[in-house]
C-alpha cells in the first residue's frame, strides 16, 4: 500500500477520498467537495490515502499543533476490509506525528480524536463496511491507549447552521499513559482553534465550554 498525501483538490485520489467519507459519514459529518480547496492547500493540515492498485481503500485527515503539542485525528476511514488499512494508517500517522514533534523540538505530548458512542448512533450504517462499525471502532482505539474524556461532549455541524451534533465522546491518547487527567484550559484552547473555522456556533457547544471553563482538569476514563 502506499501512503499518498493530498494536497489539492484536483488530485484524482481526493475524488475517490471524497466519494468514500459520503458512504460512510451521516452527510452533517461530511465538507462540501468545493470546500475543500483551502483545507487541502493548507500546510497544517494533512490529509492522507492509503492506496492500493490505484483504488483509494482508506483515508486519514489529521494535524499538529505545535504551541499544543499536540495532534487531531480529524477522520480515519477503512474502505475494505481484510487489508490491514487500519493498521497501516495508525502506523504511518504516528510516525508522521512524531516526525513533526521531534521538528518542533518537543516529544509528542498526545492525539485527540472524536469517536461514535455506538448507543447513540446504532442507525448509521457506516458504508455497511464492518471495521468503521462504532463498537469496533471503539475498541480499536481503546487497544491502541486512546481514553475518553469525562464530559458531556458535543460539537458544532460542519455544515455551519448552527446545529450541534451529538452520540460522540471526545477521546485523547496520552503518549505518557501514567497521567490520569488532562488539563481543561488545553481542551478548551485546542476545541476553539479546531473549530474557528465554524463561525455559526451552537448553543449547546458554547454552554459546554463555559462548563469546560469551571473545571481545572478533565478525567481520562476508559473508552
Amino acid at each position: 500500500m502506499e501512503y499518498h498525501r493530498i494536497t489539492n483538490i484536483e488530485d484524482p485520489y481526493f475524488k475517490q477520498m471524497h466519494q468514500l467519507m459520503q458512504q460512510v459519514f451521516p452527510p452533517e459529518e461530511v465538507l462540501e467537495f468545493n470546500f475543500w480547496k483551502e483545507p487541502l492547500e493548507d500546510t497544517g493540515i494533512r490529509v492522507f490515502v492509503a492506496v492500493k492498485n490505484s483504488k483509494v481503500v482508506g483515508a486519514t485527515e489529521y494535524r499538529y499543533y505545535e504551541d499544543f503539542n499536540v495532534a487531531m485525528t480529524d477522520f480515519t476511514i477503512i474502505g475494505k476490509d481484510g487489508l490491514g488499512v487500519g493498521t497501516f494508517l495508525a502506523q504511518k500517522r504516528l510516525a508522521d506525528l512524531n516526525t513533526l514533534a521531534s521538528a518542533n523540538g518537543k516529544r509528542l505530548h498526545g492525539i485527540f480524536a472524536e469517536i461514535y458512542d455506538p448507543y447513540k448512533v446504532e442507525q448509521y450504517e457506516f458504508g455497511g463496511i464492518k471495521s468503521m462499525n462504532p463498537y469496533v471502532r471503539r475498541e480499536v482505539l481503546s487497544h491502541l491507549g486512546y481514553k475518553r474524556l469525562d464530559f458531556p461532549y458535543v460539537h458544532p455541524s460542519w455544515k455551519n447552521d448552527g446545529e450541534a451534533v451529538s452520540g460522540l465522546d471526545l477521546c485523547f491518547l496520552l503518549i505518557d499513559q501514567r497521567e490520569e487527567k488532562l488539563n481543561s484550559n488545553l481542551i478548551i484552547q485546542f476545541l476553539r482553534r479546531y473549530y474557528s473555522v465554524l463561525s455559526n456556533k451552537p448553543k449547546h457547544w458554547k454552554e459546554m465550554i463555559k462548563n469546560l471553563e469551571k473545571e481545572k482538569s478533565i478525567a481520562l476514563l476508559p473508552i
